[in-house]
């Protein structure tokens, strides 16, 4: 029997040896249907940050906390590193000229309005379907991205239908 079970762990680290294709995995994941949000905070100058996001879900309820993967590479990504506080805004399908401003790298994302200030004194979507503050609780590293924590101060409920990215493009619920 240790020999059986020698074989099977042969097997599992053998299967995690196995390497994907960018492109594949890529594809795969684009098979799967999100939200879109828009998180952001403020540089200790005060200078607004922030990035569109559709790797965003709920962590716990208690404490209530939710999750959200940024790249990297991202423009804004030093300053969600160390900052202490951060907004997710979700977005409705009205939203999609300033989901894919806040994607784009180079542009200066608080420039063409669409915003206003929440009461911690983030910056928020405009009639966005929720408003969450949050409070950083743990950042951790992941490959080419990094999962940052949050732990949800304040809410702040709108009303509509959610914009949904899949294959690539953003997308509405029929």
């Amino acid at each position: 029997m240790p020999e059986r079970q020698e074989v099977l762990e042969q097997e599992v680290l053998d299967a995690a040896r196995a390497t994907v294709a960018p492109e594949d995995f890529r594809a795969a994941m684009a098979r799967f249907p999100s939200g879109v949000v828009v998180v952001t905070t403020c540089c200790e100058d005060g200078t607004p940050r922030g990035f569109t996001a559709s790797s965003f879900c709920s962590v716990s309820l208690e404490p209530p906390m939710v999750l959200v993967c940024l790249a990297n590479s991202a423009d804004s990504a030093p300053s969600f590193g160390h900052c202490d506080r951060f907004a997710v805004s979700v977005l409705a399908p009205a939203h999609r000229p300033l989901a894919v401003r806040f994607a784009t790298k180079g542009t200066d994302k608080f420039a063409s309005g669409g915003l206003s200030t929440g009461p911690g004194g983030l910056p928020t979507v405009d009639r966005a379907l929720s408003e969450l503050d949050c409070t950083a609780h743990a950042r951790h590293p992941a490959g080419d991205h990094t999962v940052l924590i949050g732990r949800v101060t304040g809410v702040r409920l709108g009303e509509g239908a959610p914009m949904v990215y899949y294959d690539r493009g953003f997308r509405t619920l029929a």
